[in-house]
C-alpha cells in the first residue's frame, strides 16, 4: 500500500479523534435516566467517566511498548473495534455494573489510540506538529460536543438511554473502515523500553504529568457533572446537555486555534496562562456565581480545557527531536496525567455528598489550576535540553 496523500490521512485523523469522547459526554445529560434505571448513585455515576480515564492513563504508559510490538496502524484499528463494541454492547446492559464494564471496554480502545496518535504526527507531519496536534484535538473536543447535543435528541427518538448510547457504535464503525484504507502500513515504532525508562528518570516527566492531570481533572468532572449540577438547578436534560456540548464546541475552537498561534512563538507559556486562566475564571464563576451566567462559564471553561489540552501536547513534542521519542513522552505525559484527572469526579462525587453542593468540588478544580499557574512557570524552552539530558532533545522548539 503506497502512503496515502497526507490530506487524506489527516482527515482520518480527524474522523478518529471525532469518536473519542462521545461515549463519556453522552452520559452527562441523560444520567437522570440512567440513575433512575440503574439505581446508580453519584459514586457509582462517576465510575462512568472515572473508570475510562484510568484505563486512558494505564493505557497510555503501555503505549510505546504496544506500538513497538503492533505498530500503530494496527494498533488504531483494533482500539476502534473495541470502542465500537463497547458502545454497541450499552443497547443490553441490564444493571449499572454492566454499563460500567461498558465504560471500561471503551476506555480501553480510546486510550490505545490516544497513545499512539501524538506519535503518528510527529511521524507524519514532521513540520507541523503544532497546528497538526491543534486539529487532532480540535477533533476529541468537537466529538465530545456532538455526544453531549446528539444523545438526549437519540434518547427521546429511540425512546430509550441505551439505544441513544449505542447508537455511537455507527461512527466508530466508519471509522475503522476508513482507517482499514488510509492509515499507512509504517515500521514499527524504535522507541521501545529504553527511552521509556530514560524519560520516567526525568524530572520533567514528571512535571508534564502533574500539569496535564490537573488540568483534565476538571475536564473530567465538568463532562460528568455539569449537566447533573444545573439539573438540579431546574434545567431540562436537553439544555443541560447543552452547556456541555458548548463546552466542548470552545474547546474544539481553542483546540484549533491556539496551538497554530502559538506556532510562531518559542516560548508556549504566554498561551498555557492564558488557558489557565480562562478555567480559573470558569470555575470561579461555576462554584459562587452558578446563575449569573451559566453558557458564559461553559464557554471559558471550554476554551481554557480545549486550549490547554492541545498545547500541552504540543509542549511535550517540543521537548524531543526524535518522533518515536517525542510520542513516547508525550504517552507518558497522557499516562500520569489521565490517571490523576480520573479522581476529578470521584473527589467531586464525595464533596458533593458531604456538603451537598458540586460548588465545593468547582472550588477545589480552582485550586488545582491555580497550582498548574505556578508549576508552567518552570516550562521555559531554553531548559529543555537540561531537562532532558540523555536524550535527543529538541534544539527548536518553537518551529515545531
Amino acid at each position: 500500500m503506497r502512503f496515502p496523500p497526507r490530506a487524506i490521512l489527516l482527515l482520518t485523523l480527524v474522523f478518529i479523534g471525532l469518536n473519542l469522547r462521545p461515549f463519556l459526554t453522552g452520559i452527562g445529560p441523560l444520567v437522570a435516566s440512567i440513575a433512575a434505571d440503574t439505581g446508580l448513585g453519584y459514586r457509582g455515576l462517576a465510575w462512568l467517566t472515572m473508570l475510562p480515564t484510568l484505563l486512558m492513563g494505564a493505557g497510555a504508559f503501555l503505549g510505546p511498548w504496544i506500538q513497538r510490538e503492533l505498530g500503530g496502524r494496527r494498533i488504531v484499528l483494533g482500539a476502534l473495534t473495541m470502542l465500537g463494541l463497547g458502545s454497541a454492547l450499552r443497547i443490553a446492559v441490564p444493571s449499572g455494573s454492566a454499563l460500567i464494564g461498558t465504560a471500561a471496554l471503551c476506555g480501553m480502545g480510546v486510550a490505545a489510540i490516544q497513545a499512539v496518535m501524538p506519535g503518528l504526527i510527529k511521524e507524519n507531519f514532521p513540520r507541523g506538529v503544532a497546528p497538526i496536534t491543534g486539529v487532532y484535538s480540535a477533533a476529541l473536543m468537537a466529538g465530545g460536543a456532538a455526544g453531549a447535543q446528539l444523545t438526549p435528541v437519540l434518547a427521546d427518538i429511540v425512546g430509550s438511554w441505551r439505544g441513544a448510547l449505542a447508537w455511537l457504535a455507527a461512527p466508530a464503525g466508519a471509522a475503522l473502515v476508513l482507517g482499514w484504507w488510509v492509515l499507512p502500513r509504517a515500521e514499527r515504532a524504535s522507541a521501545g523500553h529504553t527511552a521509556v525508562a530514560v524519560l520516567l528518570r526525568r524530572p520533567r516527566t514528571w512535571l508534564l504529568m502533574s500539569c496535564f492531570g490537573l488540568v483534565n481533572a476538571g475536564y473530567s468532572s465538568m463532562v460528568a457533572w455539569l449537566p447533573a449540577y444545573y439539573l438540579t438547578r431546574g434545567w431540562s436534560k436537553a439544555h443541560s446537555g447543552g452547556l456541555v456540548a458548548l463546552m466542548a464546541v470552545a474547546q474544539a475552537a481553542a483546540a484549533l486555534s491556539l496551538p497554530a498561534l502559538a506556532a510562531r512563538s518559542h516560548d508556549r507559556r504566554p498561551w498555557l496562562w492564558l488557558t489557565l486562566f480562562a478555567q480559573a475564571t470558569s470555575f470561579a464563576g461555576l462554584a459562587f456565581w452558578p446563575d449569573a451566567s451559566p453558557r458564559l462559564w461553559a464557554a471559558l471553561g471550554g476554551a481554557g480545557l480545549g486550549g490547554c489540552f492541545a498545547l500541552s501536547l504540543v509542549v511535550a513534542l517540543d521537548h524531543l527531536h526524535e518522533p518515536a521519542q517525542a510520542g513516547a513522552l508525550s504517552a507518558l505525559m497522557q499516562g500520569g496525567g489521565f490517571l490523576i484527572a480520573a479522581n476529578g469526579p470521584w473527589l467531586m462525587a464525595v464533596l458533593q455528598e458531604r456538603s451537598g453542593s458540586f460548588a465545593t468540588g468547582w472550588l477545589a478544580h480552582l485550586a488545582c489550576v491555580l497550582l498548574v499557574i505556578y508549576l508552567v512557570t518552570r516550562l521555559a524552552p531554553d531548559g529543555y535540553g537540561a531537562a532532558m539530558n540523555g536524550t535527543q532533545a529538541s534544539s527548536r522548539p518553537g518551529t515545531a
